[in-house]
């Protein structure tokens, strides 16, 4: 079993804990910054290596830098305050699923992580087709007033078209965020955008796949057929016009 470096998971640790975020062994071996590694090697380095055990405590099952046990509470907390938004979070993804030129819709932000506060907004990253990026962000923004009114908050930060995949942005937290999102809706798209960005891998190299499985909440049956008939009627010159 190849030594796992201190330093990558002092890394790992440290960049959890600008958010408050104690990690799981698993959690560490997911997200460890820079080093490509086994769960059985990342497990032996936090339970054997002097160095580690110097630095770092745990509480409820949570590694963390120590002296900060008290984010162990506060992650119990935001659990249980994200698992309260999940139904929410999906409920409401199935309905942007059904909009339009809509190919993916994803979430983003503390909840993907299960870290969201009380009362937080959901964050969603959507892909659209091709030409149609304002025009599903439009309607989206229509979706997101309907759940206002119903006190759901929605935010959806980022919307991007197919051919706009790839980020320009390359960094850590640019990495962590695909890499921590969660497809709800268009899992064929979701492997194609982490393909298009496998930079992340210099970055995250154990980070393959959705870091939560979710069933694909695609629109089928009448409402699919709802949502081909609208593409077929907004896909020409109506659809261009209402585009610009």
């Amino acid at each position: 079993m190849t030594p796992v470096p201190d330093e990558a998971i002092l890394q790992t640790l440290i960049y959890a804990d600008i958010f408050d975020y104690p990690l799981t062994p698993g959690e560490v071996h997911h997200f460890l910054i820079g080093a490509c590694a086994s769960t059985d090697g990342v497990q032996a380095a936090l339970d054997l290596s002097p160095r580690l055990l110097a630095h770092t405590t745990r509480t409820n099952g949570y590694v963390m830098l120590r002296d900060r046990q008290a984010i162990g509470a506060l992650r119990d907390e935001r659990r249980r305050a994200s698992a309260a938004l999940w139904p929410r979070a999906r409920r409401w993804a199935g309905v942007l699923g059904c909009l339009p030129f809509v190919r993916m819709v994803a979430v983003t932000g503390a909840l993907a992580l299960d870290n969201a506060p009380a009362g937080d907004d959901v964050d969603y990253l959507i892909v659209t087709a091709p030409g149609r990026v304002w025009l599903a962000r439009g309607l989206a923004v229509l979706v997101v007033r309907v759940a206002r009114l119903r006190g759901v908050g929605l935010c959806p930060n980022y919307v991007l078209a197919e051919t706009a995949l790839v980020q320009a942005r390359r960094d850590l937290y640019v990495a962590h965020d695909l890499a921590q999102m969660v497809p709800l809706m268009g899992q064929t798209v979701y492997a194609a955008m982490r393909s298009a960005n496998n930079w992340t891998l210099r970055f995250l190299p154990n980070a393959h796949g959705p870091w939560r499985q979710e069933a694909d909440l695609a629109p089928g049956g009448g409402l699919g057929g709802l949502k081909r008939l609208a593409e077929a009627l907004l896909g020409g010159g109506l659809g261009d016009r209402l585009e610009a």
